[in-house]
């Protein structure tokens, strides 16, 4: 399984599993809902009961109705069904209200043997989802009536309103899980397309590099055939271009070993060595190649044995990088290597008189491509490639390396390398 589906299964299972928590969360919330509500409904039960035990004007005249009884009233009967039905109505809202229940709701009175009936202005249609809260009346209307009275109070899709009621716990979960499903595509689409864009960029970089080599190799050859018999006019103008062929071979080289190492296809065959001699023979050649260059240039070895896993070739040209920016960011470069041992590192110290990084550059000066600013100027020519590629070889070293630079008082590189138990 490649790791384009573990992401995706990965996001679908915490997608999944968020969505059963909600789920969870929302039943929890539902029980207690109803709890509530019975609770509620139970307090505006007793208060109801309580209302209609005495004899009042409302109780005289739902008796009336129930009785079926108009001569206390100058009006039909279906009228006096209608307004007690009415005002019944209007005292059950008042006690339900009371008690925290805004629901819609019907009812009806009846006696035990269905001889007596009244209902509510509103009837609800379809039975199925009604839920019934029967209630005993005590006192005046079972005393006039002779016979055992009901009041059926009747609810509708409770559980609808039970979820209108959780819309503060179940409407912010859902907006959140549609959040991060839109945030995590979004970012998974934009990482693949990012790396589309990498993968093709670094291959044509890759194709075109190597399509370059073949012409600077005839170049070169071309120009040592041409030095072999020219004339003395003509040997700086082929030395100007032998050494621009030369540049122009380093960095291609550059480029191609920093997309080797960023795509992982060159294999580094760590081999355990003593680092020190390699070292050594690498200090004494820069010296020699810039002692005609006015740099100051010297280095300090602990003395003893350097023992490290390493690939030989790209540390040293790693080292060799960092020497060759101290040289290149300084007007009258001092430079300096110490190299020693410490807490199970070897640590390489190169500290120059440059022009000194800000604490962005700082954070910034390892990145492919990035290069200081320095205004309007340009005397440092390059494509910033060579400190990208000097971090990608210290970690494939297992090592790590650190900068101290304050803007105008040079810079301190360090590179650390764990030391070999062998």
């Amino acid at each position: 399984m490649n790791k384009r589906n573990i992401y995706i299964a990965a996001f679908i299972i915490s997608i999944l599993g968020l969505s059963y928590i909600q789920y969870k969360y929302l039943e929890i919330g539902l029980n207690l809902a109803k709890v509530q509500f019975n609770r509620k409904i139970g307090a505006a039960g007793q208060a109801i009961q309580q209302g209609l035990e005495e004899r009042n004007q409302l109780t005289f005249l739902v008796g009336s109705a129930l009785q079926k009884d108009t001569s206390f009233f100058k009006m039909r009967m279906d009228s006096v069904e209608d307004a007690s039905s009415h005002f019944l109505n209007d005292f059950l809202v008042e006690k339900l209200v009371n008690e925290g229940i805004d629901a819609e709701f019907s009812y009806r009175m009846i006696s035990k043997d269905s001889s007596f009936y009244l209902k509510s202005p509103v009837q609800f249609q379809e039975p199925s989802d009604i839920n019934s809260y029967p209630l005993e009346m005590k006192g005046y209307l079972p005393d006039l009536l002779g016979r055992q009275i009901t009041l059926e109070l009747q609810f509708r899709d409770l559980n609808t309103y039970f979820l209108y009621q959780l819309n503060g716990l179940t409407l912010p979960g859902l907006l959140f899980i549609i959040g991060i499903i839109a945030a995590v595509i979004w970012a998974l689409k934009t990482y693949y397309w990012q790396r589309r864009l990498i993968s093709t960029t670094s291959e044509f970089i890759s194709n075109l590099t190597h399509e370059l080599k073949t012409p600077v190799f005839s170049i070169g050859l071309a120009t040592k055939l041409l030095s072999g018999n020219s004339k003395p006019e003509q040997k700086p103008l082929l030395e100007i271009i032998r050494q621009e062929v030369d540049r122009l071979s380093n960095h291609i080289e550059r480029v191609l070993e920093l997309g080797s190492l960023e795509s992982r296809r060159t294999v580094f065959n760590l081999k355990p060595l003593d680092f020190r001699p390699s070292l050594m023979e690498l200090c004494l050649s820069f010296k020699t190649l810039v002692a005609l260059e006015k740099v100051i240039f010297d280095f300090d070895l602990q003395p003893g044995t350097y023992p490290v896993n390493a690939e030989v070739f790209h540390l040293e040209n790693a080292i060799n990088n960092l020497l060759d920016n101290a040289k290149k960011y300084s007007a009258e470069p001092v430079i300096q290597l110490k190299a020693y041992t410490q807490n199970k590192f070897i640590c390489i110290e190169i500290t120059d008189n440059g022009l000194g990084l800000d604490k962005k550059d700082r954070k910034r000066i390892f990145r492919k491509y990035y290069r200081v600013s320095t205004g309007d100027l340009h005397t440092v020519k390059g494509y910033g490639l060579g400190l990208s590629y000097v971090k990608q070889v210290v970690l494939k070293h297992r090592g790590r390396i650190e900068v101290e630079s304050e803007k105008g008082k040079g810079t301190r590189i360090t590179i650390k390398i764990p030391l070999s138990d062998e």
